[in-house]
């Protein structure tokens, strides 16, 4: 197969798929409260994602982090004075706070005093206070009030998953996100002061015997005004209202609107910026308090990745679509930020190469109607066909700009992004559907759209792919052991592979969620387990395997994907294993490009070359 050459648009010897990931891209830019003057971002202009300063006055813009393995973690302090960046191990999530000038200088401990610890929520008060969430595997989730030149003071614990959502605009109230009743796909809300005393609690679960979720979206913009919007699904969807911690006075908002909602507010805290999600697209729109209008915001037809309102009443947004690279852009129609020029990257490419557009798939399965994303190069089919499968579970695949699923339409191949039952944006149910028969019900509808590919003349039975990351990666090694005839090549990045080992060596929280999905501990279900783990069916795997994985995973440990290495090993079946030193993924743009350019080559290899049919020709 061949790929789309470079140099046919100025840069001699890179090809469009590599380009698509070493364009330099930005975040988009969170500014400080009272400053707003003042913001910070991502970007990967250097080849690696670190974090940036911008002072929009003077337009200067300085890197602010500089880590072999980049960093993503970041925050303002209110004032814009100070920048607050997470200090992990090589991509291993665990670590502490600390914090640089906003103009430059020394970095230091933000937190001295609390021990390091997986990060769960930080909100930073106007007066200097920080409010720091921690998990460890021992010591479960704790809140911590951090005062300026105090000692840190622990204000919640709880062995269950929990986190810090907001803190009130005067300082005086902490929103916690917590799981006590044991459901850690559904949270309660309990807000506290900051001495740890208790004000309000909101808890949808009814003790975890109801699987309503609730979500903090934050704390009214305005000093003496309580008020905390929350995000419910008791009409089956996410969709928000206000809730008063101090009073108990829940305030229903009706927004007229298919498919999920989230909010923000509008910095006067007279309106509310409303994040449309439906139908794998997204939207924005204003929703005034006082009357309930509700007035579209010019954004294009595609996903609106995150959205941030300013104080003149703009909102500035981060867009994308499949076939077109992400933007920074706000409502006034003007493009908000740009890449900062890098000497490590003088000759950077300018712009991504747009891609292909996708089209939708309705497909009847098992369980409901299934959405999937398809993508497709010039030609006529059948294809060979990657189906892609996203991470979480709880996420779902859009109408974005994804340098992976371009790279293989490049090289000749469809993609198919299967929103099995799991996935979020469908309503409550679909994402609730996966419990006890972990894996194989998303794979169930994974089948179901793999028969359409085939029956539809879109996809080469002989030819498909089951790829995926994380969620994705565990659902790849699954599938080809419970589906062996299905499927050609399977291509698996930081998955689990052996179910009972990852619960054992992962990270607490995620301990928590399998307790959830699966209805206990590997001890308590371990038919349940069992059922899941890709090992149980790994000499049932007959097509080639590609695995990938981070040496300091703290999700999907290493451990257990070398557990399920020895096996295939043990019965001589073909595959590969690239380990790398990071962590759930990687923030080098190099790494990235390279793990993708093996994951190709050992398809191509293994599929062997197309005949004029499309077909694949014969072995032998």
């Amino acid at each position: 197969m061949t790929e789309n050459n470079g140099a046919l648009r100025g840069d001699a010897g890179v090809p469009d798929w590599e380009k698509r990931f070493r364009a330099p891209r930005v975040g988009l830019p969170k500014w400080a409260k009272n400053a707003p003057d003042r913001s910070l971002f991502t970007s990967n202009v250097t080849g690696t994602f670190e974090l940036y300063a911008w002072d929009r006055t003077t337009g200067e813009q300085r890197q602010v982090t500089d880590r072999p393995n980049g960093t993503t973690g970041g925050a303002l302090s209110p004032d814009g004075e100070w920048i607050w960046w997470f200090a992990d191990t090589d991509g291993d999530e665990f670590g502490t706070w600390v914090r640089q000038p906003f103009h430059g200088g020394p970095d230091e401990p933000a937190t001295p005093g609390l021990e390091p610890s997986y990060p769960d929520g930080l909100a930073l008060g106007r007066d200097g206070t920080a409010v720091v969430g921690r998990s460890t595997d021992k010591g479960g989730s704790t809140v911590h009030v951090v005062r300026p030149d105090g000692e840190p003071v622990e204000v919640y614990r709880h062995q269950q998953s929990a986190g810090v959502g907001a803190f009130s605009h005067d300082g005086s109230l902490i929103a916690i996100e917590h799981t006590e009743h044991g459901d850690a796909m559904h949270s309660a809300i309990r807000v506290v002061r900051t001495d740890g005393t208790t004000v309000g609690e909101l808890d949808d679960t009814h003790g975890g015997t109801q699987e309503l979720g609730l979500a903090v979206m934050g704390f009214a913009p305005v000093d003496g005004d309580p008020r905390l919007l929350v995000g419910h699904q008791r009409h089956g969807r996410w969709e928000p209202m206000l809730w008063n911690p101090v009073t108990g006075e829940e305030t229903p908002l009706t927004v007229d609107l298919p498919g999920d909602l989230d909010a923000d507010w509008f910095p006067d805290g007279g309106a509310l910026l409303i994040d449309h999600s439906y139908r794998a697209r997204s939207e924005l729109w204003r929703y005034e308090l006082a009357d309930g209008t509700l007035t579209r915001l010019d954004t294009p037809q595609g996903t609106v990745s995150g959205a941030l309102p300013r104080p003149d009443g703009t909102v500035e947004f981060l867009w994308s679509s499949a076939a077109k690279p992400p933007v920074v852009r706000s409502t006034t129609g003007h493009v908000v930020l740009t890449a900062p020029t890098s000497p490590a990257a003088p000759h950077a490419i300018a712009q991504a190469p747009d891609s292909v557009p996708v089209t939708d798939a309705w497909v009847e399965g098992p369980g409901g109607t299934i959405h999937a994303l398809v993508q497709k190069p010039a030609g006529e089919g059948p294809f060979p066909t990657v189906f892609d499968i996203h991470g979480g579970p709880t996420w779902h695949d859009s109408d974005t700009f994804a340098a992976g699923p371009a790279a293989w339409v490049d090289h000749g191949f469809a993609v198919i992004r299967v929103n099995y039952r799991g996935s979020t944006g469908y309503g409550r149910a679909w994402t609730d559907a996966l419990k006890h028969r972990v894996g194989l019900i998303e794979l169930e509808d994974i089948g179901a759209v793999r028969e359409w590919a085939v029956a539809s003349g879109l996809a080469d039975p002989e030819r498909l792919v089951l790829a995926g990351g994380s969620w994705g990666g565990y659902l790849t090694l699954l599938g080809l052991g419970t589906q062996p005839d299905a499927w050609a090549v399977g291509l698996a990045a930081v998955p689990v592979a052996d179910y009972v080992t990852a619960y054992h060596d992962e990270m607490e929280a995620l301990k928590a969620l399998d307790r959830t999905l699966l209805g206990g501990t590997p001890e308590e279900v371990p038919d349940r387990y069992a059922a899941s783990s890709p090992l149980t069916y790994v000499d049932e795997v007959r097509a080639p395997v590609y695995i990938s994985a981070g040496l300091n995973d703290p999700r999907c440990p290493i451990r257990q994907v070398e557990n399920y290495v020895e096996r295939l090993e043990g019965r001589g079946h073909p595959h590969e294993v690239y380990r790398y030193d990071a962590g759930h993924g990687s923030l080098v743009v190099e790494e990235r490009i390279k793990q993708l350019r093996q994951e190709i080559a050992f398809a191509e290899r293994h599929l062997g070359p197309r005949n004029r049919q499309g077909s694949r020709a014969p072995r032998g």
